[in-house]
């Protein structure tokens, strides 16, 4: 690993780390999305505590957050293994974030971002199914689940060589959401309308 290639896996954990949807509910003089809702500081809790233009600015931060990193790598030739290690890096930061205490999102839109710069047909196929499973079935975190099981499947037939790489992201994305997961199995998990308490 070169010294430019550690070096851009630190920056893009640093990015992931700038917590979107705090910075944005404060200036917008919203609850904090760790201490409100479901607690999660992600799009989905802050449209349910702030409304459509919050959710819509943490959830195109939080995409940007995913693309630069990696779309930088494009330009700088990496290759596919170390385009995946900065988009993890990325959503490591976004769960995981050095300046907000290591109390962060879910690294769905994160990873979006990410992905996007592999083409748009992906981010469309993507996008198509994470809004399909919202409309069936009113649940945001089985969506982003279902989207990113389905990841790996997508870039296989667009662009096979990206396939391990997105496919580290889908069970880092995955694996995230183990608190969904367990209230999905006690019968209390909220759909995306509701506004959890």
């Amino acid at each position: 690993m070169t010294p430019l290639t550690l070096i851009m896996i630190i920056c893009a954990y640093l990015l992931g780390s700038i917590s979107s949807a705090v910075l944005i509910c404060r200036l917008k003089k919203l609850p904090d999305p760790r201490l409100s809702g479901s607690h999660n500081p992600g799009a989905t809790n802050v449209f349910r505590i702030g409304g459509k233009g919050a959710a819509a600015l943490v959830l195109l931060s939080d995409i940007l957050k995913g693309m630069i990193p990696v779309w930088s790598g494009y330009y700088l030739d990496f290759n596919p293994f170390i385009l995946g290690m900065l988009g993890v890096s990325a959503c490591l930061g976004h769960m995981y974030p050095l300046f907000f205490h290591f109390r962060g999102g879910k690294g769905v839109a994160t990873a979006l971002g990410a992905l996007a710069p592999i083409g748009l047909d992906l981010t469309g196929m993507l996008f198509a199914a994470w809004l399909t499973m919202v409309i069936v079935t009113g649940y945001s975190s089985l969506a982003s689940m279902s989207a990113a099981l389905l990841a790996p499947l997508f870039t296989w037939f667009i662009k096979p060589q990206y396939t391990i790489p997105v496919a580290m992201l889908s069970c880092l994305i995955v694996f995230r959401h183990n608190e969904n997961i367990k209230r999905f199995i006690e019968g209390v998990e909220p759909k995306i309308w509701q506004k959890k308490k």
